[in-house]
Order: structure tokens, then sequence, then C-alpha cells
């Protein structure tokens, strides 16, 4: 029998696999995202996410080292703050725990990309994304709350601005206010597709965000829904967002290819605690080679139409990578 397709020629040696590979995932595709504390030399160990930690500022420099040091362009900033109240009124305080932390990042890493997640969810005692009314989630009360936090986190030197929160008008909203009071250098990345997800549980703890009652599924998007994730992408792109995200990664795959089709602005994958802690489970019981697993999910995530990786992984895929060159 006469073959003269075979797919397997190009498979044959490790060189041409290389040569004929279509995606790759590169350092400078990672965001390493970090979580930052109130109080003096802490670096606490979040229980379901091995490998991440609670930093004071004290202790925050030499993390900023290391992520600079192996070529990670940008961290993304989570805090947690002294104390919460019903406004969340430390997000968007002058001296804030992530308005601090990011003024640091910038004098100890001036080449690093700052990034802020602009969200209320931390710094309120109730523990959801926006001022509450009874059991309800406020929405326009809370855009304004969430404008007043990016200004504060750009005013402190962020480089982009990220909000999390899945109100509606929240990207324009931002928008305005940044460019009103002399930011429109700053860019927007906004969590444009962000699902009500199981994924997040581990997230929760780290972040100490967890609502006190009821859920978020009332603002976050229904799992189900891949048309409307692309009518929220493309209501971000038209308020002016300059970079989407698309949250969790790796059971939503399909929204990342159509957001990628569709949207035309880079798009990030963010590869979210759940995922993380899944795979750092597994690999502990020695199920899993945790290093070819996190590889393939993050070239699945490239493969889908992400620009850039949001993973708590991306310390250790940094010297991973820099070990196969």
């Amino acid at each position: 029998m006469k073959m003269r397709k075979r797919p397997r020629r190009l498979r044959e040696t490790a060189g041409l696999r290389a040569m004929v590979r279509e995606h790759h995932v590169r350092v400078d595709d990672l965001v390493y995202p970090l979580f930052v504390c109130s109080g003096t030399d802490k670096q606490e160990p979040v229980p379901s996410m091995p490998g991440a930690f609670h930093y004071s500022l004290d202790r925050l420099g030499p993390v900023l080292d290391e992520v600079a040091g192996k070529g990670i362009p940008a961290i993304l900033l989570f805090g947690l703050p002294p104390f919460k109240d019903a406004r969340g009124t430390q997000a968007y305080a002058e001296d804030g725990i992530v308005q601090q932390a990011v003024a640091l990042a910038k004098e100890r890493q001036p080449g690093l990309t700052v990034i802020t997640d602009v969200c209320l969810c931390e710094y309120t005692d109730h523990g959801h994304c926006g001022l509450v009314d009874g059991e309800r989630v406020l929405n326009d009360e809370s855009v304004e709350l969430l404008a007043a936090t990016a200004v504060s986190h750009a005013r402190a030197g962020a480089d982009i601005v990220a909000p999390s929160d899945m109100m509606d008008g929240r990207v324009g909203a931002i928008r305005d206010a940044l460019d009103e009071n002399g930011f429109a250098h700053v860019a927007v990345m906004s969590y444009a597709a962000k699902f009500a997800s199981a994924f997040y549980g581990p997230f929760r703890e780290a972040a100490d965000s967890a609502p006190q009652f009821g859920d978020r599924k009332s603002y976050q998007m229904d799992p189900a829904n891949g048309d409307e994730a692309l009518r929220e992408v493309m209501l971000d792109v038209e308020e002016g967002a300059d970079l989407v995200i698309v949250k969790p990664a790796m059971a939503y795959g399909d929204v990342l290819y159509r957001t990628k089709q569709a949207c035309g602005l880079p798009v990030a994958a963010y590869c979210v605690s759940g995922e993380y802690a899944m795979v750092k489970a597994a690999a502990a019981k020695g199920w899993i080679d945790e290093r070819r697993v996190v590889m393939e999910a993050l070239l699945g995530c490239k493969r889908a139409g992400a620009d850039l990786l949001i993973t708590y992984h991306a310390l250790d895929v940094a010297g991973w990578l820099h070990e196969s060159m």
C-alpha cells in the first residue's frame, strides 16, 4: 500500500517536532499573582495553594526581585487590608495595602509591569464585590467606588488596572475617571468574561474574600453561557478596555478561542486557584508529572488564543523555560 501522506514524519525527532511546533509558552507571556497583607515580617503560606503566600510589605521585596530576575514581565496584586467595612474603604484609600505595594514595586523593580486587581470583595465586611442593600448587590453605586479604586492605584504608580467585579458599565466609568485625573496612559485590563465558578475556592481563602451571605451568581457569569460571554467581552471593548481576561481558563477554552477571534485585543487566560490546587495536590501524591501537566495546560490556553497567562505557577514555569533553553 502506497502512503504518501504520513504526518508522523514530522514527529520523528525532537528537532523536527520543535521546528513545526505551532504554539509556545514564553516567559514573556506570564503574569504572577501576589497577595499582599498588612503587618510586618509576614510570609504566611496559603494552605490550599502550596507555594503561594501572603506577603507583608517588608517581605515583598525579595519575591519582586525573584520575579524580575526570572524575566517575568508582570505581577497582579491583590490586597488583604487591616480592616474591612461595608463600603470597602480600604480599597480606595490612598495609603491602602495595594497602593503601598504598587509604590514599593515600582521603586524596587521599575521595569516590572504592575497590574492591580480592582474589586471590593477583599475589603468589604460582607465579602461581595460591590455595595449591598440588604442582600442585593448594587451596581451603579459600586461602580463609583471601583472607579475611585482604579484612580488610587494609578496614582500610586500602577501600569494597568484590572476590574474583576463584573458590575455593568465599570470599564467605561474607570476609563473616564482615569482620563479625567491625568492617567490616560494607564491601561484597563478587564475581567471581561468572569464566570461564577467552583474553581475559585482556594482563592477565597487566599484573599479572605468569601461572601458572608448568598453567592456571586447575580453578577458573575453563568458557566453555561458562551454567547453571553462574547456580549460581555464586546461591551468592555466598546467601553475602552485595552486587554481582556477570560476566567477561569481550563474549562473555558471555547470562550478563550471565541474571545480572541471576536475582540482583536490581547487576551489573558487566568489559570485560577482551583486549577492550581488540583495540580499541586495530584503532584504531591505522585499521580501526575507536575511540570508536564502545567506546561500542557498553558499550551492549551495559548492554542485557544490566549496571549497572556496569569498563573500561580509562573515562577516555576519561568524556571523550567530557562532550564530548557
